[in-house]
Order: C-alpha cells, then sequence, then structure tokens
C-alpha cells in the first residue's frame, strides 16, 4: 500500500510498504477513506519527537470502511464506516473506567521506554513515535485498528468524511481544552494559536458558555477564520504586546481563561524568549519553546484557569512558577481522552449545531502529502487544513 513515512527530520515520504494485518482477535482492518494532517504531526516533522525511526508511517487523524474484522470483534462488520480516535484504550484498565482514555495502562506496548522519559507511560498512539507504542499511522491507504471494541465509533449513513473525520482527534481537542478552561457563564476566554484545534477551541468555549473569545495569532487566514466563523475578536501578536493588549481589553483584571493551543513550537519571531527557546533547542541544550505558556501565566487574571491541550515533549525552560504560585492559576492538561466525547460530538454534527468541515482549506491525495506537510508548517497557500483521500 501507499502510505506517508518520515525519514528523519523534514523529510517526509510517500512509499509503499506492507499492508497491515489482523495481529490480534480485537483488531479491524480499515480502507482509508480520508485522512488528515495535525499540527502534532509537524513536531514529528520537525524533529521534536524522540523515538522515531526510519519509514515509520505517519497520521493518526483516520476514518475508512471496515475490510476485515478479528474473531472477538463484536461491534462492528464489513463495510461499516468508522472514525478512529488518535489515541487507543483498552477499555478495562484503572484508568480507562475513570474515562481517562488517553493514560490507558495497556495500549502502550512500549509502555517501559515511555516510563523511563516520563514517569509513567500514557496510552498508546497511531503514527507517533516508538515510545508511544511504535503503531503504524493512519495516513495510509489501510490501518490496523487494536481494541476495535473500545476505539471507533460508527458513522451513520448520510454524513459526508469531511464532517466527521475530526473526532478522530482536533474536534474532541478542542472541546476538551475548553472543557479544562472550567468556563463559566460569561467568562473572557483567551485562546493562543488559530490553528485547526485553536477554530475547535474557539467554538467550543461558545458552547460551554463563554461571554467573549479572544484568538491570538500572526497568520492573516487564521485570524480571518477566527473573526469570520469563530465571531472571536483577534489579535495579532506581531502587531501588539499581547499582555499589553489582554490588559487593556479586560480592565486590567486579564482573561478569565487561557487555553495554549500552540505547544512546544511557538513562533520563534514571536519574542526574545521564543528566539532562545529555538536556539537551545537547535544546539540539543533544551527541548520545547515555553513562549505561549509564560505569556498565558503573566496575563491570566488572579484565580485563573489555563488549559493546556498544546503538545510539549520534554522539559521548559524559564518558566514562570512563582507568578503561576502566587496568582493562584490552575493548570489542567493533556492528551485529549477522545473517546469520552466521540459520542456527545457526533451527536451536535447529526443535529447542525456544528459543521468541522469548515476548517479545511486543503484536499490533497497520498502523493501529494510531502508538498501539503511543507506547506501546513511553513503556513503557505493559506493552509489551515489538509484533509487527504487515498
Amino acid at each position: 500500500m501507499r502510505a506517508l513515512c518520515w525519514h528523519g527530520k523534514g523529510d517526509i515520504r510517500c512509499d509503499s510498504v506492507d499492508d497491515p494485518t489482523i495481529e490480534d482477535d480485537g483488531d479491524i482492518i480499515i480502507k482509508v477513506t480520508s485522512c488528515a494532517i495535525c499540527g502534532s504531526d509537524l513536531h514529528l516533522m520537525d524533529g521534536y519527537m524522540p523515538t522515531m525511526e526510519s519509514g515509520d508511517v505517519l497520521g493518526h487523524e483516520t476514518m475508512g470502511e471496515v475490510i476485515e474484522v478479528g474473531r472477538s470483534v463484536k461491534k462492528f462488520q464489513v463495510g461499516d464506516r468508522v472514525v478512529v480516535p488518535f489515541n487507543m484504550a483498552c477499555g478495562q484498565c484503572y484508568f480507562c473506567k475513570k474515562q481517562l482514555f488517553s493514560l490507558c495502562d495497556r495500549s502502550n506496548r512500549n509502555a517501559e521506554m515511555a516510563r523511563k522519559v516520563m514517569g509513567h507511560s500514557p496510552s498508546g498512539l497511531f503514527g507517533y513515535s516508538h515510545m508511544l507504542g511504535g503503531y503504524a499511522g493512519g495516513q495510509a491507504e489501510y490501518l490496523r485498528v487494536p481494541f476495535a471494541d473500545v476505539g471507533p465509533i460508527k458513522v451513520p449513513d448520510g454524513l459526508p468524511d469531511d464532517q466527521v473525520l475530526f473526532l478522530s482527534d482536533i474536534f474532541p481537542t478542542g472541546y476538551m481544552a475548553a472543557e479544562n478552561a472550567q468556563i463559566e457563564p460569561g467568562d473572557t476566554v483567551a485562546i493562543w494559536g488559530c490553528g485547526p484545534v485553536g477554530q475547535f477551541a474557539i467554538q467550543s468555549a461558545w458552547m460551554l458558555g463563554a461571554g467573549r473569545v479572544i484568538a491570538i495569532d500572526t497568520v492573516p487566514e487564521r485570524l480571518e477564520m477566527a473573526r469570520s466563523h469563530g465571531k472571536a475578536e483577534t489579535l495579532d501578536f506581531k502587531d501588539v504586546n499581547v499582555y499589553d493588549a489582554l490588559m487593556e481589553m479586560t480592565g486590567g483584571r486579564g482573561p478569565d481563561s487561557c487555553i495554549d493551543c500552540v505547544g512546544t513550537e511557538a513562533d520563534a519571531g514571536a519574542s526574545a524568549d521564543s528566539m532562545l527557546d529555538k536556539a537551545k533547542a537547535a544546539l540539543m541544550l533544551g527541548t520545547d519553546g515555553p513562549h505561549v505558556l509564560r505569556e498565558m501565566i503573566f496575563s491570566c487574571r488572579k484565580g485563573g484557569t489555563l488549559s493546556i491541550p498544546g503538545v510539549y515533549v520534554g522539559m521548559v525552560d524559564h518558566l514562570p512558577f512563582g507568578p503561576a504560585m502566587n496568582k493562584a492559576l490552575t493548570f489542567k492538561m493533556g492528551q485529549t481522552h477522545t473517546h469520552r466525547y466521540l459520542e456527545p460530538l457526533l451527536q451536535k454534527v447529526v443535529e447542525g449545531e456544528i459543521d468541522p468541515s469548515f476548517v479545511i482549506t486543503h484536499h490533497a491525495t497520498l502523493e501529494e502529502g510531502p508538498d501539503m506537510y511543507k506547506a501546513f508548517r511553513d503556513k503557505t497557500d493559506g493552509c489551515v487544513k489538509v484533509v487527504m483521500r487515498p
């Protein structure tokens, strides 16, 4: 089959690889009908995620048609259309029973590798390094899906792929980010990053009762999408001092909640501290670039909440922990417990409360995937979200 594979920093290729097969009775195999490039895939492309190996198949936003079913699978049959959550969960361990699915104890087959780095292992992820299971990803013609009775969700007839594909990751991620922000009716919510996750965090903040949403970015197309579709007020961080602007907009109090939809790769031109973070990473003297975290800590109102769906992979330098403690800030973060949100968010799509396809700017083939990775990373050609149809 054809698949997008990682071959080193900045080197994504469309290769011919072996088709997946059933490895466990709980597996299904799907023929991929749509898959997408996620912002966190760029951390792989840019070499920030350790334990990648040349030839690894990428991708964790995937849906398709079931073509083969393991002997113990009860939930699906050949011909079903399914969306696959980006993380895996066994459904039986301590964390799954608490609906903390991204912390599943049994789905990362390389858990010991992750434990040495993090203290404990999170769940396995599709196409996201050997430390997180070494599972082949879904930017491919076919995908093996373990724990099938726990993970995927069946798609009702009549809903096109573009409306439901993002249940795999970015819609639940944006929604959990807004949920973690502990929004109370009428609150002011500031969101850093107007990429795909940021766009869904904007939508979700309104759903959860925000009275005001302020979106921060510098890419014109993303800011326009946040304004026109998200009905958010916007700030271009290259035109204003974000802290000063937020203080002026909130009468000096600061936003009630701040959401980091950027993660480790904050724009190196945003500020002196972000340029230093990039330099340290280039010299192997540091890993993550926490510019947005620093800015949120200073900007958030006293007693407010910081929600962090943006991906970080290692250590952060010069985090203003003293200000965070003295301002009594709450931090809520983590990989998305995707399985928890599949049914309720699918229902919002079915009922017409949201059409997630608004975020798509580009459709492509797998063969065009390497170029689309570059366009997405470099924010050229108005690229906000890429969907590929193998």
